[in-house]
């Protein structure tokens, strides 16, 4: 059976060396975020992940969730319990608002949560995910008598939410939805229509769910401009403000899926279910992705969560696992064999794994950070520049994460070899439960699509610019130190490989659209092996100004210049391939006839 141990540590480290949290302790919601209070969060929330979320993690994906007659569904046994102590213990309230009961800490400690929740147990993670991003969406959108109608519950986990964009005909293409909200007279609308893959859409862990859902009414423009949003909560509620008459909508079946078999995802029938505008008319897609934006970046999250847990099994493994000997001779004479774990091409694997994963943690710490700050730093020019920061990001940790992290969580089972292909060691959920993460929220094509088609020429280039200057300077800085300036050299070499492609892109993506749809994705990637590259800087930094001294913690600090350096040599290069590929452009990838590519006869 498959093992975890949250990484207390190493999110010690990024939270507060690399970021410096408590630096942020003047801002609103930072107050409370002391040392103490940081050490706390992380350790107590790596304790429940490790205890109570992961050992249920196995049974759940074999046992899956059950649909029973009446359309009411169970999810696998433990789950109940595990989320009672989730709700008991406080955990989904970390982040929130005070107002509606929420202890207003910073999304930086909300993040180390959906880590650890996601890696222990990613089925589980989505149920109180779902319900934080539908919480934003009200929160942003709805009315004052939505928000105290519906947050507080959602907040302290006593109900939870869901998100109801795809259809079976439509995904991407939202403006082709086909279901109806029909004005009932009384300002609420009847809803009408069939939403597929509802993750979280049915299930026995709340007394009520509160799905948001999109639909059209009367009259609308065909396309995403007639999109409105709406509350549909599973039972509406009485006078009182609680649960009563059961709402029109009802769970057809549960979809058979590769991975996540622990969440039911759904598809939910609305048969005239009443419903309740949130916010303007025609105006629900805006509002929406509010939701998708906090779900594409807790995605991204589980991208390189299904990679950590995988990893820290892998290492287990090799270091356990007997066969061959060392190149250079017996590393144990006494025993008929060497661990796997001293052989190049085992020792390649994890080390990848432990670079990306690393170098992840921090892009998305940091990236909490950055919401935070959009929200509650000082200055309009600093919330501006967090906002255009976190704006241009979000497709990058979200698609190149969920690449990497499929990646390297398949190069995990490879460690195991034929171990890693038989259930029982756990690998291949890893594999299968991480695949979905390059899909939901936005298919990774339509993520590189995001960022160089919208996020690129925003507000005239002003977020890439300030994404290069603020590269430019850690560069600048690192090369003063001769034990960083390899590491800052190859930075800068693969930092200008992406501004070449900046500029190739601007020189002939006017010209011809299937240019930048050729070289998205390869620019997504160029992108996210610079941006990792930056954060092992910044790690390399605080880890040889600890080295200066005497830490206690020598061994940690040594190992996070040997892993900066690795990264150096062997992820940056690539962005000079990347771009090579991207340069040449769409003519061959577009020229064939759609008959050529049938299978003849």
């Amino acid at each position: 059976m498959p093992t975890y141990t949250a990484p207390t540590r190493d999110t010690r480290f990024i939270v507060n060396e690399v970021l410096d949290l408590a630096s942020y302790g003047n801002l609103p919601g930072f107050e409370n975020a002391t040392p103490d209070m940081i050490d706390t969060v992380i350790n107590e929330a790596g304790k429940f992940c490790a205890e109570v979320l992961a050992p249920i993690n196995q049974a759940g994906d074999e046992h899956g969730c059950t649909r029973h007659e009446d359309g009411s569904v169970t999810t696998p046994p433990g789950f109940k319990e595990a989320y009672q102590a989730y709700v008991e213990s406080g955990w989904g309230t970390l982040a929130q608002p005070e107002e509606f009961g929420g202890q207003g800490l910073p999304h930086v400690l909300g993040f180390v949560l959906e880590e650890y929740t996601g890696t222990a147990n990613q089925a589980f993670a989505m149920y109180p995910g779902l319900t934080a991003g539908a919480i934003s969406a009200i929160l942003a959108k709805g009315s004052d008598e939505q928000k105290a109608m519906y947050v507080p519950k959602m907040i302290s986990g006593e109900w939870s939410g869901t998100m109801n964009l795809t259809e079976p005909h439509c995904g991407t293409d939202l403006g082709m939805i086909r279901t109806k909200a029909v004005p009932n007279g009384d300002g609420t609308y009847a809803i009408t229509g069939t939403k597929i893959f509802i993750s979280a859409g049915e299930h026995d862990l709340t007394s009520n769910i509160i799905h948001l859902v999109l639909a059209k009414t009367p009259g609308a423009p065909d396309s995403t401009k007639g999109i409105s949003l709406f509350i549909v909560p599973k039972f509406i509620l009485d006078e009182n403000g609680e649960p009563a008459q059961r709402n029109g909508v009802s769970c057809g079946s549960i979809e058979k899926k590769m991975g996540i078999h622990g969440n039911a995802t759904c598809l939910l029938n609305y048969d005239g279910a009443t419903g309740y505008m949130v916010g303007e008319e025609n105006k629900g897609l805006a509002a929406m992705f509010i939701m998708m934006n906090a779900a594409r970046l807790g995605v991204g999250i589980q991208g390189y969560a299904q990679a950590e847990v995988a990893y820290q099994n892998a290492v287990t493994y090799a270091l356990d696992r007997r066969q061959g000997r060392a190149l250079t001779g017996p590393a144990d004479p006494a025993a008929k064999a060497d661990p796997i774990f001293v052989h190049p091409d085992v020792r390649r694997m994890l080390m990848d794994a432990k670079v990306f994963t690393e170098a992840m943690r921090a892009l998305c710490l940091w990236g909490a950070l950055q919401v935070d700050l959009t929200h509650k730093a000082q200055t309009a020019e600093e919330r501006e520049m967090a906002d255009l920061l976190i704006g241009l990001m979000t497709p990058v940790i979200k698609g190149y994460g969920t690449d990497k992290g499929y990646d390297i969580a398949n190069n995990m089972q490879q460690v195991y070899g034929g171990h890693g292909y038989v259930k029982e060691w756990g690998m291949e959920q890893f594999v299968r439960d991480s695949r979905i993460a390059m899909i939901y929220e936005g298919a990774n094509g339509v993520q590189a699509m995001d960022l160089c088609g919208r996020k690129l020429a925003a507000g005239g280039g002003k977020a890439i610019q300030a994404f290069f200057a603020m590269i430019d300077e850690e560069i600048a800085s690192a090369k003063q130190d001769e034990t960083l300036k390899p590491m800052a050299e190859r930075l800068e070499k693969a930092l200008g490989e992406q501004k070449a492609a900046t500029m190739w892109f601007m020189q002939n993506a006017m010209a011809n659209p299937n240019h930048l749809g050729a070289g998205a994705h390869h620019y997504m990637h160029i992108m996210g092996i610079v941006t990792l590259g930056f954060f092992w800087l910044k790690m390399a930094k605080v880890a040889a100004a600890k080295l200066a001294g005497e830490p206690e913690d020598k061994a940690f600090y040594e190992a996070k210049l040997v892993s900066a350096n690795y990264y150096a040599e062997r992820f940056l290069p690539d962005a000079g391939a990347l771009r090579r590929k991207l340069e040449a452009g769409s003519e061959y990838m577009m020229k064939l006839p759609a008959e050529a590519f049938a299978t003849a006869a």
